[in-house]
């Protein structure tokens, strides 16, 4: 459609490296665009979904210090969490924080935007809520604050309303017995147990639900790249382990303290049919975000790349880039 914004070029990485943060574990990141330029870092969803070459892309080279990493446990951070050497006790969202800011004074940066989609969403605000003076603005997309109803809704039954087909794909790994219990805790049992019989399966499982509710139309291509094997059994132990505890907040925390982030301007971008992260989040969060500017995507599911969604994150990342 005309005047619809559209992903930056292609680029590539000016430095990157890998950073030490405690725990046996090291970040992998890297940074592009202009080493002059306003500082922004990218937080990618999952958790433990890891960086891809297209996310580089969603802001103007010319006027920003491009800043990735993936998280804890995945991508090309090590220890990978498909290993069993990766040590979850020591992987929450509370060392994600830490790292952050790690990477931050390591990066030599000051103060930066924060960028974030669907549970990147969740670490930028939890990020911002424990250092409002470290963040510039923020852009969050496919809003979650891990509450009870947003998990229960995803893997409880809600989203299969939805997505029944996709659902009964789901729940094949899960034994005809356990099908009423918890299935965030069934999936812990079924995700670390020895046999690769039994954990593989299931991660393949637990993340091609994902890759089929993530697109406001379901792509095979997707699909593909969240049943890759090693990728499933990352991202889905990295994802129940988070969810299975709630993000390590207390219920409704990020909203209760989103005062904390008076005076940072701040975007949502929300796909009115985004099964992954229903819009009541983004909706609720707004109405105690101060100054927050929730843009509403009629047509739009979970995905950043759907046209009407991906307009607005650009059109907000070149509006913030002068500021």
């Amino acid at each position: 459609m005309a005047g619809m914004r559209v992903l930056y070029p292609e680029i590539e990485p000016s430095d990157q490296g890998m950073l030490p943060v405690g725990d046996g574990n090291a970040l992998y990141w890297e940074e592009c665009g202009n080493p002059e330029g306003k500082p922004v870092v990218f937080l990618h969803g999952g958790p433990g979904g890891g960086i891809i070459p297209r996310y580089r892309r969603l802001f103007d080279p010319r006027r920003y210090r491009i800043v990735l990493f993936d998280q804890r446990g995945c991508g090309r951070s090590t220890p990978h969490c498909s290993s069993p050497e990766a040590d979850l006790s020591v992987n929450t969202t509370w060392h994600l924080v830490a790292d952050l800011e790690l990477l931050r004074e390591a990066r030599g940066i000051d103060r930066w935007q924060l960028f974030g989609g669907s549970w990147g969403s969740v670490l930028a605000l939890a990020y911002a809520e424990t250092h409002p003076e470290r963040v510039t603005e923020l852009v969050l997309r496919g809003v979650a604050t891990l509450r009870l109803k947003e998990i229960q809704w995803l893997y409880g039954g809600g989203a299969a309303c939805l997505f029944p087909e996709a659902w009964s794909r789901f729940l094949a790994p899960v034994p005809y017995a356990r099908r009423g219990a918890d299935l965030v805790e069934v999936y812990h049992e079924l995700l670390h147990h020895p046999d690769p019989d039994v954990h593989g399966p299931a991660a393949q499982a637990w993340s091609r639900w994902e890759g089929e509710t993530v697109k406001f139309t379901p792509r095979e291509e997707v699909v593909a790249a969240f049943t890759e094997p090693e990728f499933a059994l990352a991202i889905a132990r990295i994802e129940n382990h988070y969810f299975r505890h709630g993000g390590w907040f207390t219920e409704d925390q990020l909203i209760r303290e989103a005062g904390k982030l008076a005076g940072i301007p701040c975007v949502l971008v929300q796909g009115r049919y985004d099964a992954v992260t229903p819009a009541t989040t983004a909706w609720e969060l707004a109405q105690v975000l101060p100054g927050a500017d929730l843009r509403m995507i009629g047509d739009a599911g979970h995905a950043f790349d759907e046209p009407g969604t991906l307009h607005e994150l650009i059109s907000a990342t070149d509006r913030f880039a002068s500021d």
